[in-house]
């Protein structure tokens, strides 16, 4: 058996097909990207149709929209616990020295050191835990936060828009 036969009635994984459709659309591609005319002709040539090509690229702007959130989500997290990391720098190296002046020891200001450490410590370990059911729920609760200030907000200004008019 020739190697051209081999590769002829070799057959793939959808995983591996996918891996392999990218890759050779990556090396067709200029600069690694594709007009929407490509995307649809490269679709009709796999005998794609237009319904489901057009539901796929629904179902990946849902995605990426949502990517994009978790990654303003992860970042505003990662501010919050840096924030907390300079508040616990600056009081605590106040209370040190504070402890330290009055009573020339360490003694009433390591319980507040130690326990608001934990306390942060607990804190980073959940910023930087970036799956699970807690992490998605924090996350959902975070999104609609947001959803209802925008609502609020746009209804605000339309309440205020009519008021001018």
């Amino acid at each position: 058996m020739t190697n051209q036969q081999t590769q002829i009635t070799q057959t793939y994984d959808q995983d591996d097909a996918q891996q392999i459709l990218h890759l050779a659309l990556a090396r067709r591609s200029e600069g690694g990207q594709l007009t929407r005319e490509q995307v649809l002709e490269i679709a009709q040539e796999m005998g794609i149709s237009p319904e489901d090509l057009a539901a796929a690229e629904q179902e990946w702007l849902s995605h990426r929209g949502e990517f994009q959130e978790k990654q303003i989500f992860n970042q505003l997290r990662r501010e919050r616990l840096k924030q907390g990391l300079i508040k616990y720098g600056i009081v605590n190296s106040f209370l040190v020295v504070l402890n330290l002046v009055t009573t020339h020891t360490l003694s009433w200001c390591l319980p507040i050191l130690f326990l608001w450490g934990l306390w942060l410590a607990l804190d980073a370990w959940k910023t930087f835990q970036l799956s699970g059911e807690d992490y998605e729920k924090a996350f959902q609760r975070w999104r609609l936060k947001k959803q209802l200030g925008q609502s609020i907000g746009s209804l605000a200004k339309k309440f205020f828009n009519s008021l001018q008019s």
